[in-house]
């Protein structure tokens, strides 16, 4: 028994650990960034007048989709880099899983892979297919 668990390259404890951290590291990285567009946000906006919440406006066209959110983000825009954060938080989780799908081929466990195949593969479908209403 002892044997079998010194031939694995990478334990269940050593997979919970990294998981832990790759969120933990996800998580705060994204908090941030949010923090730093939202300093930036107030420096730039902090001074003007209160905002008219009975009318809703929705975000502008040019956060909602990834080419705007990293061409807001290369020219230090606040809301783009809020947005940038929104999606490291997204990112997070999806990461998880596909260390996860790693975990599973170094472990060989086939019925573990497809599953979480199949959960990264649903994931993606409704990340990336979303319709633009």
């Amino acid at each position: 028994m002892k044997n079998s668990i010194s031939k694995q390259l990478i334990g269940d404890r050593d997979v919970e650990k990294i998981v832990g951290q790759l969120l933990r590291f996800g998580v705060i990285t994204a908090s941030l960034v949010v923090l730093l567009g939202g300093i930036l946000f107030l420096i730039q906006n902090g001074a003007g007048t209160r905002p008219d919440y009975h009318i809703f406006k929705g975000e502008q066209d040019s956060y909602i989709t990834f080419e705007g959110i990293f061409m807001g983000l290369f020219t230090f825009k606040p809301m783009a880099i809020i947005q940038f954060g929104v999606l490291l938080l997204i990112i997070t989780p999806i990461m998880r899983i596909v260390f996860s799908l790693f975990a599973f081929m170094l472990e060989k466990d086939k019925l573990y892979v497809i599953i979480t195949l199949i959960v990264l593969g649903i994931i993606l479908a409704s990340t990336f297919g979303g319709l633009k209403v």
